[in-house]
């Protein structure tokens, strides 16, 4: 890595990228502080403690906080580079821009010449030319990088995360980046910040592109999911293992199917094709339908479970369904946009079943479960496999792979990763 003229970072917000990023920055010797509204992760990290599951960055923290290159806070404060990481949740068919603009505001007073503002939160294209115009408002006194005007006293980029949970920390440094200047001179200061921690490629490019590069490769990724899920429906319907029919397909030297499951959750997938969507509603119809066949895979699950049900009731007792799974992903803790939490939360609303949740990366119920009668966590997902009637794979968690067929015998399984097929 090259010497950097930018030795001080504020990195806006400290969740599953904010964290990782600021620990990886901090772990090359710069003076990084990391700003988050909740006072209580402030306290942990300012501890050397995390408050997320990601494999081995509770080492890389602690060791940053302890050699003194990391702190954390709930105010920004002056630095060369300013990173934001905030959330863009996606609500009654937009984007919620709401903690961007707020990131923004909070850190326009600490702004001085020379400064670099990144954007790094997934947003619709356009998103970092208005950040940078609300900047331009709150800071009349600095010049502040518009599109293609060269000379500026602010520079603002956009470079999107491209990690995949689980792999954050190898990732962060190993894949290539795009770097996305609302000029030139703003994509190469950008470029010697992240040229700080990054070994992979780093691909310039002007803003609005790397907004839309960051959602396309989403939307891709949801298209050939959907393709899938609805591939094994057809599949059910027809007496055809899908995932034979998968394994064999891809066999041909140009065809990649990808693995069909409950339905895609996450912070990424299931949200940013609505990004494109919201931009032009009257010409994404591919991408609009991708995002409608993945939000019904649930519900396709669901009439399997109900199903199931149903057939093991009897007059003695309620049947019992085991659940395997909430996260949206294999072997992670993060439970947001989860189909499997989804058919949770409806399993438990039907009231004609117990429910008995296996998710060995969490320690408690969500709250959307924790107050459902008759559900209850489990740590041991052999005896949430042997008390149910009803067997459902929903994540297909490495631990999960130790559960022998025979602990299966005389129960209706339904296997949506495919672990036991």
């Amino acid at each position: 890595m090259t010497e950097s003229r930018l030795k001080k970072v504020c990195v806006l917000g400290l969740g599953y990228i904010g964290l990782p990023t600021a620990s990886v920055i901090a772990s090359r010797g710069v003076e990084v502080v990391g700003v988050d509204v909740k006072p209580e992760v402030v306290a942990r990290i300012n501890k050397g403690e995390i408050h997320i599951v990601e494999p081995d960055l509770d080492a890389v923290t602690a060791h940053a906080v302890q050699q003194g290159h990391l702190r954390a806070s709930t105010a920004p404060e002056p630095a060369d580079a300013y990173m934001i990481a905030v959330p863009t949740p996606f609500h009654d068919g937009k984007a919620d821009l709401d903690y961007v603009w707020k990131a923004a505001r909070s850190i326009a007073p600490c702004l001085v010449a020379g400064n670099l503002v990144v954007l790094e939160s997934t947003s619709p294209p356009g998103t970092t030319d208005k950040m940078a115009a609300l900047l331009a408002e709150l800071r009349p006194d600095l010049k502040i990088a518009q599109p293609g005007v060269e000379g500026c006293d602010v520079h603002v980029a956009y470079c999107p995360e491209r990690v995949l949970p689980g792999r954050v920390l190898t990732e962060l440094v190993e894949n290539s980046r795009v770097v996305g200047g609302m000029t030139q001179a703003c994509a190469a200061l950008a470029e010697d910040l992240y040229r700080i921690f990054c070994s992979g490629e780093l691909l310039r490019t002007n803003a609005r592109t790397a907004e839309m590069c960051k959602l396309t490769e989403n939307a891709f990724r949801d298209v050939n999911i959907a393709f899938a899920n609805e591939l094994s429906i057809v599949c059910e319907k027809l007496d055809i293992n899908v995932w034979e029919l998968v394994k064999l397909a891809n066999h041909h030297p140009r065809v990649n199917i990808l693995q069909p499951g409950p339905g895609v959750g996450g912070h990424c997938i299931a949200v940013d094709p609505w990004f494109i969507v919201e931009a032009a509603p009257d010409d994404t119809r591919l991408i609009r339908t991708a995002r409608e066949v993945n939000d019904g895979k649930p519900k396709y699950v669901l009439d399997k479970i109900a199903a199931a049900v149903a057939d093991k009731a009897s007059g003695k007792r309620r049947p019992v369904v085991g659940l395997l799974g909430l996260a949206f992903k294999p072997d992670v803790d993060d439970l947001r946009e989860s189909p499997a939490l989804q058919i949770a939360e409806a399993v438990a609303a039907r009231g004609d079943c117990d429910v008995v949740v296996s998710e060995p990366h969490i320690e408690h119920l969500p709250a959307s479960l924790a107050n459902g009668a008759g559900v209850r966590l489990t740590a041991d997902m052999h005896e949430a496999v042997r008390e149910a009637d009803v067997v459902v794979m929903l994540v297909n968690h490495r631990l999960y792979q130790t559960i022998a067929r025979d602990e299966l015998a005389g129960k209706t399984v339904i296997d949506t990763r495919g672990i036991w097929s």
